[in-house]
């Protein structure tokens, strides 16, 4: 079974990152207080089916259920995998139906057997049940389905559904690892990273290097910080922006945030703010606080948009709502009329989203 284009992104607390480079070099050419630097969210883990959307697409890789009308048709292509395809569309209970229909026919259906556990893992079209998920992850890994060891391992690290062994969970991150499992490599490089030795820091690399290949965003924005950093890598910022902006195309927020900053200052990259102002914009109607604050600035400033005020208070408002506030930005909006605040914040309020 192909991964799912579903990813699950949450912090795993082994590395931090460093703060990002600071925007106000360039932006805005004032002599106020410059902007919080741009630290971006630290690596995080991925430990579901993990793969990444396009950046600019409208489009989102996970199909939520309702959107659409009808539960896939019966296929005449006896090669069709309706369990899967029923799991893309949001149709999970058809997909938990269909994946258990083929385990009856085959019981070592390993494919069948992750999807399972992703249901129970996610609970989608059945009650969440993390046990149930790592039985079945376990029986798919013990046929051989690196993609189950590799969550299975990130599991048993948490000690979620299963109790806590951090051993025998980075046991099976290796072996999904050498059988060139994106994920695995990429969890296995964060565990790494968290050693502090040379050997483990240089390994930690080509596992990032193998996942960011697979196009695995998080691992393309990992390398993009290190080469920023120097950490491991000689520090070059056109390898960088060049990880930052694969992130970015390929969905990662942080990546976009850091491509954006280094396109705007010219590090890396040719110096583009219009182009910088069209990644900060798409990062910050994603809800980056970060890329909200940026285009804010922008926008009282007029530099890579036409200047508007009302624009700026609104993109401060919603990134104030995150808890980045800047002074400069209240300052440069302090002028507006009741009107053009009322605006603002009704634009604001939309960007806030549900």
């Amino acid at each position: 079974m192909r991964r799912s284009r579903l990813a699950t992104l949450t912090l795993l607390g082994l590395v931090s990152l460093a703060a990002g480079p600071a925007w106000a070099r360039s932006v805005p050419a004032t002599a106020e207080p410059a902007p919080p630097s741009a630290a971006t969210p630290g690596f995080g883990k991925i430990n579901t089916f993990g793969a990444t959307n396009t950046f600019g697409s409208s489009r989102s890789n996970q199909t939520l259920p309702g959107a659409a009308t009808l539960p896939p048709a019966p296929s005449n292509d006896p090669n069709a995998d309706l369990a899967y395809g029923a799991y893309q569309r949001g149709f999970y209970v058809t997909a938990f139906r269909e994946a258990t229909k083929r385990l009856e026919k085959n019981k070592t259906d390993f494919p069948a057997m992750t999807l399972l556990a992703e249901l129970y893992s996610q609970g989608l079209g059945v009650r969440q049940d993390p046990t149930r998920a790592a039985e079945w992850y376990r029986l798919a890994a013990n046929l051989g389905d690196p993609h189950a060891a590799a969550t299975l391992g990130m599991m048993q690290i948490e000690g979620r559904g299963v109790p806590k062994d951090q051993a025998a969970g980075r046991t099976l991150l290796e072996k999904a690892a050498a059988r060139a499992d994106a994920t695995a490599s990429y969890n296995l490089a964060l565990i790494l990273l968290g050693t502090g030795t040379p050997a483990d820091l240089t390994r930690a690399i080509e596992l990032l290097r193998q996942a960011a290949h697979q196009e695995l965003a998080p691992a393309q924005h990992a390398l993009g910080v290190l080469y920023l950093q120097g950490r491991g890598v000689a520090k070059d910022t056109t390898k960088a922006a060049g990880w930052f902006r694969r992130a970015a195309d390929n969905g990662d927020l942080a990546g976009e945030v850091e491509f954006s900053i280094l396109l705007f200052n010219g590090e890396g990259v040719p110096k583009d703010e219009a182009r910088a102002a069209r990644y900060f914009r798409h990062a910050a109607f994603r809800g980056n606080a970060v890329a909200q604050n940026r285009v804010a600035r922008l926008y009282a400033s007029g530099r890579g948009v036409p200047k508007n005020l009302v624009e700026a208070a609104a993109w401060d408002m919603a990134a104030r709502a995150q808890g980045l506030s800047d002074a400069w930005l209240t300052q440069a909006v302090s002028g507006l009329t009741p009107e053009e605040k009322a605006r603002a914040e009704r634009l604001a309020a939309d960007r806030a989203g549900p």
